[in-house]
């Protein structure tokens, strides 16, 4: 049986049980006490001294002794998590981010591991590795090698996939203040979450509880890796050694536990009260945990000077012992908070009760208040946040891409985590990519998941570093880790390889170094100046004419295909992009465009090697139809599901929900889109039931509707869906397959007379491949009966590439929403996970089937981040898709998928890199429509 691992909350014992425990087998004399010290006190006719005096003054005497690793612990030679049978393993010609010297330590050489343990790091000579037997060699071939990525902010396990009745254990709703619950007690081993997180390269993630109460509970941390004793307790790093029963060595020192705190909207909104209701609830209980605390040192100074007479029994109460131990720092505090406000009331709180925060979690303002972060008491509190996931609700909306850049400029400890499943941890990496993008330098972005968030919660002794001594959690990548698209090509975890015939994608050359990323140093300085609202509005060029010189390459449209118009590489010289009011006039060399006949007011922008290519298209979120998704004042709302009335509405006249009638124009979400290269949004209006209604195609970077060029096209596409919840999949299919057989009156019935007529695309939001299936069935039906073609498009579809072949043959297109794919219900469980898990994408699934495929986006935050989805979706089909395959999957696929009639014309230059990866900065879009560039600066 595989042993159980060390970690650091207590089973739910109390001291005194474990007191009486060790004084049933082991008796000690007035002798021993005596020779401890301790003033022994008699009266006439008996001793006070207790039976287990000496084992209350070794519990009064560890009290306040802090956690800490055993003195002999980078000496031993095996890992308490060792599996017997594991064979030792060299990872030879390795380029190695060890995590020492502040991230700066990269060693060219080997990594021999053995025991669960890093024997050896650098040059290993044969003389060493006659000392082992069966050693299994993995030739890294100059491939960079990290330590394991920990996740510091997870609900893995809590929270599993796929996401069914009894699945989720993050959130109790029986108290503000509950510091005796413990997420190890909900721990799932049955998370398909798992694997998938293990093949992006996370190896630890700390669960913790949710954040819909003050206090939440204490959290576990865990190697993801499956055990042979198939339980939770059997993957958590160092518990208690009391957690399951174990004798307790009194000369260990303890461990360190963890707990979730949470403050602002959060436990204000599920217990309908105030930010005051909170913190007062923070002050009760920690008042509460002071006394005992209080009454337990009072007992242990008389103990120690051996006044016995009527002490009695340990003060302690097994509800508040954990919340004692925060105040005696021997637990770390991982505080769920947003906002300056909430902020100021936990630094108070800790200045009054005197006990260190390890990490404000999410903490969108902590950026523009760390000089208060630094009055914390203790310790100043490491920052775990999103890279660009803000703005979807109130305390989030001042959130900022730069924050990380600027909390290290501070001095403050950056961590970047998942909050698992919000998002996918599979791709924590991408969160430090991201804010090394947007500023934080490379040594702090890769310690942002591996040697900071290990220091944070205590384990650097064994975790976060590639270290001799330390355990065998071990990533070798197929690229450098910053660069765009990485991608784990084997995972050592307690050094057992977590990957089985991985499939790896070959990746340009370019990707084996730290992207050279843009300058935002001007960025960041006007969100400090705004507090966080920075002025997004692009600004118009000062000529009619802009000469775009230095360019690399440019892509045009070219009917319903993206194809490269020129090549610097190709020409053998810098190009050069002449553009009138907004259209390209004219590309090539200098002798190829002269610019006599232009006059003297020209603009010139150098692109350094940048590109200029076609913009792109966001849709699946609710762009522009709110500013914050949390707040429902400044939302259009959503449909109601015409499905539920009495008798169902949809059978009756009734209008059709339009989205441009709901839409929100300079929303910073599309603002930011826009400066981002994504010109245009379609967007449906918002249903979480049957019927949604009809998208419509605006423009993101206009000012209002009435804007020239600000609605490009009123109606797209008629949106369904058919895996909602309200009803059985089938009683929809029935009522989709009536409204396609006339069965509806007024406008309905126009509207699906349109789609059956195959002049409105009809949008499907569907995962399931039995659905997709069905719906492929109901399009020949239909088109048989009426003798006509259906434009049908799946969107979602994690199941697609099921059947992909089908879909091909049946003409039916896909959105894939997300790109990335997650199996977090059950009808989208059986996912194509891309490499290293399977040899394709569900991307290059689909295109060798001859399938139209769209990108699409769940959350509106992420509209900007287009332009690294395509390019990510290449990458991983391994040549399968060009440069402008990819542009494609966002531009002219999804025109052609949604029902885009006019094509965009807008094209957007790129600065110093390409648009598909994370050198390039968007300087420029030129909008041929609207007659203008405008300037992104």
């Amino acid at each position: 049986m595989e042993k159980a691992q060390p970690h650091p909350l207590r089973r739910a014992t109390t001291r005194a049980t474990v007191v009486r425990a060790l004084g049933a087998t082991i008796l000690f004399s007035l002798a021993a006490i005596s020779s401890l010290g301790i003033t022994t006190q008699r009266t006439a006719a008996h001793t006070a001294v207790p039976i287990n005096a000496a084992q209350i003054v070794q519990q009064c005497q560890a009290l306040n002794v802090l956690p800490s690793p055993p003195k002999d612990f980078h000496l031993r030679s095996e890992s308490d998590r060792y599996v017997p049978g594991t064979p030792p393993a060299l990872i030879r010609n390795a380029t190695i981010w060890t995590g020492s010297a502040s991230g700066h330590d990269v060693v060219v050489g080997d990594i021999l591991l053995d025991k669960g343990v890093i024997r050896e790091v650098g040059w290993i000579g044969e003389s060493v590795l006659k000392l082992y037997d069966n050693v299994t060699v993995l030739d890294a071939g100059g491939a960079w090698v990290t330590p394991g990525i920990v996740d510091l902010h997870s609900h893995i396990g809590v929270g599993s996939a796929p996401s069914l009745r009894g699945s989720s254990d993050t959130n109790s709703r029986k108290g503000l203040v509950l510091p005796w619950l413990r997420s190890l007690d909900g721990l799932n081993t049955h998370d398909d979450a798992y694997r998938l997180v293990i093949s992006g390269g996370v190896t630890t993630a700390n669960v913790l509880p949710g954040s819909a109460d003050a206090i939440g509970g204490q959290a576990f941390t865990i190697k993801l890796r499956p055990t042979a004793e198939r339980s939770s307790s059997a993957m958590v790093i160092e518990p208690p050694h009391t957690l399951n029963g174990t004798h307790v060595d009194p000369a260990l020192p303890p461990r360190w536990r963890q707990m979730k705190h949470a403050c602002g909207e959060n436990p204000s909104r599920v217990y309908s009260g105030t930010r005051m209701d909170t913190i007062w609830a923070f002050r009760e209980g920690y008042e509460t945990a002071r006394k005992i605390k209080h009454e337990q040192d009072t007992y242990c100074a008389k103990a120690l000077r051996g006044e016995w007479t009527g002490l009695g029994d340990f003060p302690e109460n097994l509800q508040w012992e954990a919340l004692v131990d925060v105040l005696r720092g021997r637990v770390k505090v991982h505080n769920h908070c947003y906002e300056a406000v909430d902020l100021d009331g936990i630094v108070r709180l800790t200045n009054e009760f005197k006990f260190s925060i390890a990490a404000f979690h999410h903490a969108h303002e902590t950026y523009l208040v760390p000089d208060l972060l630094k009055k914390a008491y203790g310790t100043t509190p490491a920052i775990a946040m999103f890279a660009t996931n803000a703005r979807y609700k109130r305390e989030a909306y001042r959130g900022s891409e730069f924050a990380a850049r600027i909390l290290a400029d501070n001095d403050l400890r950056v961590v970047m985590k998942s909050d698992h499943s919000v998002l996918n941890s599979r791709y924590l990496l991408y969160e430090a990519q991201q804010a090394h993008y947007y500023g934080l330098a490379s040594n702090l972005a890769l310690a942002s998941v591996t040697t900071t968030p290990a220091t944070v919660l205590g384990y650097d002794h064994r975790i976060g570093f590639i270290k001799p001594g330390h355990d065998a959690d071990i990533v070798v990548w197929d690229s450098h880790p910053l660069a765009l698209g990485a991608t784990p090509t084997q995972v050592f975890i307690d050094g057992i390889a977590q990957l089985k015939d991985p499939h790896v994608s070959k990746k340009p050359s370019g990707h084996q170094r730290i992207p050279k990323t843009p300058d935002f140093t001007k960025e960041a300085e006007k969100t400090l100046e705004y507090e966080g609202l920075p002025p997004l509005e692009t600004t118009e060029a000062t000529s009619d004419i802009v000469i775009f010189t230095n360019v690399s390459s440019v892509y045009l449209r070219q009917g319903g295909r993206i194809r490269e118009a020129y090549s610097a590489s190709e020409m053998r010289t810098a190009g050069l992009v002449v553009v009138e009011k907004g259209s390209i006039q004219c590309m090539g060399a200098l002798s190829d465009c002269p610019l006599t006949g232009y006059g003297m007011d020209i603009q010139r922008i150098n692109l350094e090697g940048g590109s200029i290519s076609p913009s792109l298209i966001s849709y699946g979120s609710q762009l522009a139809l709110n500013h914050i998704n949390g707040e429902a004042s400044t939302n259009d709302g959503a449909v109601g599901d015409p499905l539920l009335g009495k008798p169902p509405s949809v059978l009756g006249e009734g209008p059709v929900i339009r989205a441009v009638d709901g839409l929100q124009f300079v929303t910073r979400d599309a603002l930011l889109a826009y400066r981002a290269g994504v010109t245009v949004g379609i967007t449906a209006p918002t249903s979480y039931g049957f019927l949604a209604g009809l998208s419509v195609a605006f423009s993101t970077g206009s000012p209002h509707k009435l804007a020239a060029g600000a609605v490009l096209q009123d109606v797209t596409a008629l949106h369904v869906a058919t895996d909602s919840w309200t009803l059985s999949v089938s009683t929809q299919i029935a009522v989709l397959r009536n409204l396609l057989q006339g069965g509806a009156e007024g406008e309905l019935k126009s509207v699906f007379a349109s789609v059956v007529k195959g002049s409105l695309p009809l949008v499907v939001q569907v995962q399931s491949a039995d659905i997709m299936a069905t719906l492929i069935e109901l399009k020949k039906e239909i088109e048989g009966e009426r003798g006509t073609s259906i434009k049908l498009t799946f969107s979602g579809a994690n199941e697609a590439h099921i059947l992909a072949k089908e879909i091909g043959e049946a003409g039916v297109g896909v959105i894939l929403n997300p790109s990335r794919p997650f199996p977090g219900t059950w009808k989208s469980r059986r996912i194509l996970p891309g490499p290293p898990l399977s040899e394709q994408n569900a991307v290059a699934a689909l295109v060798a089937n001859n399938v139209t495929v769209g990108i699409g986006i769940e959350e509106q935050w992420s509209a900007r981040s287009t332009r690294f989805d395509i390019a990510w979706a290449a990458l991983e089909a391994n040549g399968a898709l060009s440069t402008a395959d990819a542009i494609a999957l966002a531009s002219v696929n999804l025109e052609t998928l949604l029902g885009v009639k006019k094509p965009v014309t807008d094209l957007v230059a790129v600065r110093h890199g390409s648009f598909l990866d994370f050198e390039g900065k968007v300087v420029a879009v030129l909008s041929a429509h609207r007659g203008v560039v405008d300037l992104v600066g």
